[in-house]
């Protein structure tokens, strides 16, 4: 504060504050109204989807202003149940969406994160402003690349990038204690829960809205809309994110008891057969990876708890999966893993290496953001462009950025390791956090063999497992520095 003849001025930094939650409350209000006052002007069922988006938005915009650490686990429940909604508001209005406005939905609700990152940014070290320096880059160059070559559908690709990777920024300048990652991992849990109950009631009736969905999305690969002939999809879009999503939240489940939710080891099983319906074998590499660094990286104390655990879990699976309805199919699906090389998928993908390598190294310059994936809609009249499936992340990734937006994309991811590892190497109360963290980027890496798991509802949950493991260390600096837990939310000692 400032003083002038008696007078007292505010600050330049508080001026800058109100300033930011102004403009924030303002698009709080506005964009809820304008997106509205647009579907007013649009069709019934455009209408109808700008009605739900709305409802979706406004309740982000307040907690991105008052409580931003619920921000982000309200926004796992967009991304769980957000194409569920497009589905049922599809099938009562008896019409088939392939572009939807509810497809934002999940983009609009994360991106909701640059409100408290706007109003802390000052407070990002140079250590990850760095990190954050070359990811932009990475995406700049593409998206050039892409807005010449793949017109709007770059831009959607791009906010598919972009969203994840707020969180990283986002926990850099919101500190959270172990009862606050604690708490969101819990509530993860619940999620993943929920979905994986819903999936087992959609393989063992196939609701009529995800039956309708099926028989008009053209997607041959997820099985007849008939109970026991599906592949799982529960509220997701597709099995793979499906499998996703409940990887992601059952590897903390299973090693750490505070991190189970509600129902604890029901839920656990629960998650594991809802997984097993959804017949997605990468999924399963991914849990074993971030299992294997997880308990790798753990004293010797935890490694034989956890492996105990491991051990208890998957006799349970073995015990109930053959009982399950249609379990041979689920048992036959498995027993694929141990025998690649006769799998048709298997074959698929190293045929698919073999023949876009070739093509990769002759385009040194990209594709751009937008060439690969879902994106390709956009600029392809609603279906899938050439590359709209591929089952490949390094060479989606290489196809996209070429080779120089490459180096600076893994140049980045490798930063991001570094900054994980030296977390990991200190014997403090967060070192299981920091633990779960590498799991993530290791399983993210290893992940890459099937899919670019960085854009989209992979990335986030990708950052989020990052992020949280290195969110604590301001805490424990501030414990060192002899700092109050309280005073964190208003100091963070810069470097």
């Amino acid at each position: 504060m400032l003083s002038r003849d008696g007078i007292t001025l505010p600050s330049m930094t508080s001026l800058r504050t109100a300033g930011i939650i102004g403009v924030s409350a303002a698009c709080c209000i506005l964009l809820p109204l304008m997106i509205g006052f647009a579907s007013a002007k649009l069709s019934s069922s455009n209408s109808l989807q700008g009605i739900i988006l709305s409802g979706i938005l406004f309740p982000a915009f307040l907690l991105a202003l008052l409580k931003p650490r619920l921000l982000v686990p309200y926004t796992l429940l967009i991304w769980a149940v957000a194409p569920e909604l497009r589905r049922i508001a599809d099938w009562s209005e008896g019409v088939y969406h392939s572009v939807s406005l509810l497809s934002l939905a999940p983009l609009l609700t994360g991106a909701t994160l640059i409100v408290p990152v706007l109003r802390e940014v000052h407070r990002i070290k140079r250590s990850w402003s760095r990190i954050l320096l070359l990811f932009a880059a990475a995406l700049a160059y593409g998206a050039l690349i892409g807005l010449a070559k793949n017109g709007m559908g770059s831009v959607y690709d791009l906010a598919n990038y972009v969203v994840p990777l707020l969180l990283i920024p986002f926990f850099v300048v919101t500190p959270y204690t172990s009862k606050d990652i604690d708490r969101l991992l819990y509530a993860y849990a619940n999620i993943a829960v929920l979905v994986a109950i819903y999936g087992i009631i959609q393989y063992l009736t196939v609701p009529p809205w995800d039956a309708f969905w099926m028989r008009h999305a053209d997607m041959m690969s997820i099985g007849q809309p008939y109970p026991l002939e599906i592949r799982v999809f529960s509220s997701l879009n597709s099995p793979g994110p499906a499998a996703t999503f409940l990887v992601f939240a059952l590897v903390p489940m299973i090693l750490e008891k505070r991190w189970q939710g509600s129902l604890r080891w029901i839920g656990v099983l629960f998650v594991v057969i809802c997984l097993l319906t959804t017949l997605v074998r990468s999924a399963w590499l991914v849990l074993l990876v971030m299992l294997l660094v997880y308990i790798g990286s753990s004293p010797s104390k935890g490694k034989w708890k956890t492996l105990l655990q491991l051990t208890i879990v998957a006799g349970a699976c073995v015990w109930i999966v053959p009982k399950l309805p249609g379990a041979e199919g689920l048992v036959a699906r498995m027993e694929t893993l141990t025998s690649v090389q006769e799998d048709h998928s298997y074959n698929e993908r190293l045929g698919l290496w073999q023949n876009m390598l070739p093509i990769v190294a002759s385009n040194p310059v990209g594709q751009g953001i937008g060439s690969v994936g879902q994106g390709t809609k956009l600029s392809n009249g609603g279906e899938l462009g050439e590359y709209g499936v591929m089952d490949n992340g390094f060479i989606a990734l290489l196809l996209t950025f070429g080779a120089l937006g490459a180096i600076l994309f893994f140049g980045a991811l490798g930063a991001v390791v570094k900054q994980i590892v030296a977390r990991v190497t200190r014997k403090d109360d967060q070192q299981p956090y920091a633990r779960l963290a590498l799991a993530a980027w290791c399983g993210a890496v290893a992940g890459l063999i099937s899919d670019n798991g960085f854009p989209g509802l992979k990335g986030y949950l990708i950052w989020m497992l990052i992020g949280l493991g290195l969110s604590a260390k301001e805490v424990i600096e501030s414990r060192k520095k002899g700092i109050p837990h309280a005073a964190i939310e208003r100091k963070i000692i810069s470097r």
